[in-house]
């Protein structure tokens, strides 16, 4: 395809943000980006509130003890998937078709095996990973059986993920939030008709949830599979171009790990937090939906950043790069202030629609007062991370995380429970980690040079050609 085609193609289904105002259009690509996010937040928590409605404490505990384990087991592979992204990205702004056409390709064949992975190991462990995890006997049953359907269309949302992170890195965030409108209707309706209507078990939630993931994946792919675009994709180019794998390693990796170890580290968490009991357990898991919920707007503008700042790079233009990167952190950092203070005054309410239970909306509201007004620095070290990663520096957060988010919280949690034993501490683990990793962060945002990144692979590589 030549470069005139590209560029027709671009302005048919996909976003150059090469051109035009930096920060109208980081905004433009992040809205459609927030209502996703919002809609596939739905999933778990329309479970979540109607499992909690319509069964029980040990339900809603039961789908509350898997949001962390869910995440350790995709989070992997949904973060390399992630360097597939700033690979296009960059491709795509550098006007090169015939590699981002082999880098979607390997993307969608490392999501299919990656999918199948996951649906081996989540079936067959999940009794031994819920019992590692301290999970209280009364909710185990009901965990496992949530926990094994869910695992078993996981493909599903593996796959959907890779389809839009592709979309999104070509600078199409309205497909997949139109698709994804459409599943997570789907997924309600389901619910209140297993759960409400015919009054199933919580299997019967994850079964709701599978079918949902399956109808966004497919349309995704059958978009994808149009002819005549920049992202057609054909079933017989999916292989793995070692080229592009070889990139999507080195940019994606570093992400993956990153998200396993903070999954980790909220997995031990999660532990210790089910030692205290169902009602810790349903408290705790309700707290995530809620942050996961306020923190929709700073997911977005950071998906943004790094779209934006991967395809200015890749097109050279790096003063644009360095004004959307200061737009982005700052964006992320007021809206996660004014969410983080809201939060806090609503909180009793807001636990109360998955619990009404006195126990649950009490250790609920004692976590969110306590890390809601830190909310500002958990946006700082994501909105640099998402710099670094469209840069090309996906190992600095990696790093990061590992030391701060990892073993810093780990240590700290393991002391404080020896010697104190009280569960607001564990939550004090978060803000404490937070300020520790946006120190770090702003230090190598403010006298590193992340801007040259990809250049100093290209020298590299092209000095060796010449050699």
């Amino acid at each position: 395809m030549s470069t005139q085609a590209i560029s027709k193609a671009q302005h048919r289904h996909t976003k150059d943000m090469t051109v035009g105002n930096p920060y109208s259009q980081m905004i433009s690509f992040a809205l459609p980006v927030l209502l996703s996010q919002l809609f596939q937040q739905l999933y778990n928590t329309a479970d979540a509130l109607i499992v909690g409605n319509f069964l029980s404490t040990n339900a809603l505990a039961a789908v509350s003890s898997s949001g962390t384990l869910i995440f350790l087991f995709i989070s992997f592979f949904t973060g390399t998937a992630m360097g597939a992204g700033v690979v296009i990205s960059r491709y795509f702004g550098a006007g090169d078709p015939d590699k981002v056409s082999r880098a979607i390709h390997t993307n969608i064949a490392f999501g299919l095996v990656s999918g199948i992975i996951l649906t081996v190991v989540g079936v067959i462990f999940t009794p031994t990973l819920l019992v590692w995890m301290n999970t209280d006997p009364e909710v185990l049953p009901e965990a496992i059986e949530y926990f094994r359907f869910f695992f078993s269309g996981i493909l599903a949302l593996v796959m959907y993920n890779i389809f839009r992170g592709i979309l999104n890195a070509l600078g199409d965030s309205k497909r997949p939030l139109y698709y994804l409108i459409f599943s997570s209707i789907l997924n309600v309706v389901l619910d209140l008709l297993f759960v409400g209507v015919f009054g199933w078990g919580v299997w019967s939630a994850a079964v709701a949830t599978i079918i949902s993931q399956v109808a966004s994946c497919v349309l995704c792919l059958i978009h994808l599979c149009k002819k005549g675009n920049i992202f057609t994709v054909e079933l017989k180019k999916i292989r793995f171009h070692i080229d592009m794998l070889k990139e999507i390693i080195r940019f994606g990796l570093p992400s993956g790990v990153q998200n396993s170890v903070i999954a980790l580290a909220n997995v031990i968490v999660q532990a210790q937090i089910n030692s205290f009991g169902k009602f810790a357990t349903a408290a705790y898991g309700t707290h995530a939906k809620i942050e996961g919920f306020g923190f929709l707007p700073i997911t977005s503008f950071n998906m943004a950043t790094t779209t934006f700042i991967s395809q200015n790079l890749g097109a050279k233009q790096y003063d644009r790069a360095r004004k959307g990167a200061r737009f982005g952190i700052i964006t992320a950092v007021l809206c996660a202030e004014v969410i983080g203070i809201l939060t806090y005054i609503f909180a009793p309410y807001l636990i109360a629609l998955f619990d009404s239970s006195p126990q649950v909306i009490a250790l609920g509201v004692q976590q969110a007062r306590t890390v809601t007004l830190f909310y500002f620095l958990l946006a700082l070290s994501h909105a640099i991370a998402a710099v670094c990663r469209g840069a090309g520096k996906a190992f600095v957060p990696m790093f990061v995380m590992l030391s701060v988010w990892c073993v810093i919280r780990i240590a700290y949690i393991a002391i404080i429970m020896n010697f104190i034993g009280e569960i607001q501490y564990i939550y004090w683990a978060y803000p404490i980690t937070w300020a520790i990793s946006s120190v770090i962060y702003l230090i190598y945002y403010k006298f590193s040079d992340w801007i040259h990144g990809f250049d100093k692979k290209s020298s590299v590589s092209l000095s060796k050609t010449q050699a």
